[in-house]
């Protein structure tokens, strides 16, 4: 390999690191809300699937997201916006739904006795991470530097989309297959491996609980700050300025507290949200079984 090309590689690398330090809090909030989608699934099921949700999600950024965003960013960057609180939107309504199945209220058609559709919760998993791929890859391509050529955001784009599809599901891959680390542990010769095998085993129901918490609550915030950071964009930068006023209030508390304050407020916005649209959704659905009743009897 000649040494000029070893400079472009170099520069690729350290281009796609410097950029997707950037996108971390996302990548933290995709690993979290992952596993729920395989929860429910036999063990010789849960690595297959979490392998094609991997796969839908290199799909996403190389076929769908970075060809869109290099296209937009391009030509028509006015779009962006828009097309991120339409994200947006979306991760707040799905996570106003997790919340209400919390209490007891099941939107759509759900029927918990059967099992699960594989195809469906792919699907399902796939769309999601199109939402947070999609920020993922455009604060990387907003981190990347503006003077780079077309080839070289380009591949820097492909590399961060590999590692960053790596990270996560490598992360959901070792979350899911951790009880049957347990279970081996419990055969083993040592008794304080065995013991350590059970206590492994018995704490993964609530591990998982937790982590379908976390996934719900990344939902609303992602979704949330999306649609609120987006919005002061385009039509309406009162919801944002709110929040830039309480955390300026805040500022002498320290960063840490800023940034927890915000998140609350941004994950409050898309709950808030999200009930919003469930309404909507739902009544639109009620006058479309009411209209197909109507048309039945006649």
């Amino acid at each position: 390999m000649s040494v000029g090309l070893l400079a472009v590689v170099d520069d690729i690398l350290s281009a796609a690191m410097r950029a997707s330090a950037k996108t971390a809090g996302v990548v933290i909030d995709d690993a979290a809300v992952t596993p729920q989608y395989v929860q429910g699934l036999s063990p010789a099921r849960e690595l297959p699937v979490v392998w094609k949700i991997a796969l839908g999600s290199i799909i996403n950024k190389y076929v769908i997201i970075i060809p869109i965003a290099l296209l937009l960013t391009a030509f028509a960057p006015w779009v962006l916006p828009y097309l991120l609180i339409i994200g947006g939107c979306f991760l707040c309504f799905e996570g106003a739904e997790k919340v209400l199945e919390w209490f007891g209220v099941s939107h759509g058609e759900h029927d918990s006795d059967e099992p699960r559709d594989e195809k469906k919760l792919v699907l399902g998993a796939v769309r999601t991470d199109l939402i947070l791929s999609t920020e993922i890859m455009l604060i990387a391509l907003s981190s990347l530097d503006p003077g780079l050529s077309i080839w070289m955001t380009l591949a820097a784009l492909l590399v961060i989309g590999l590692a960053m599809t790596l990270v996560v599901y490598g992360a959901v891959a070792l979350l899911v297959k951790v009880d049957d680390i347990g279970l081996r542990f419990m055969k083993s010769p040592s008794r304080a491996v065995r013991r350590f095998g059970v206590r492994v085993v018995a704490s993964m129901p609530a591990v998982f609980r937790v982590i379908s918490v976390i996934g719900t609550v990344a939902m609303l915030w992602v979704g949330g700050h999306l649609v609120l950071q987006n919005l002061e964009e385009t039509f309406w930068a009162g919801p944002y300025e709110l929040v830039h006023l309480v955390t300026h209030a805040i500022e002498a508390a320290g960063p840490v507290v800023v940034w927890i304050v915000e998140t609350a407020m941004s994950a409050v916005f898309g709950l808030a949200l999200g009930l919003i649209i469930v309404g909507v959704v739902t009544g639109v659905q009620r006058v479309g079984r009411r209209n197909s009743s109507a048309d039945a009897g006649h």
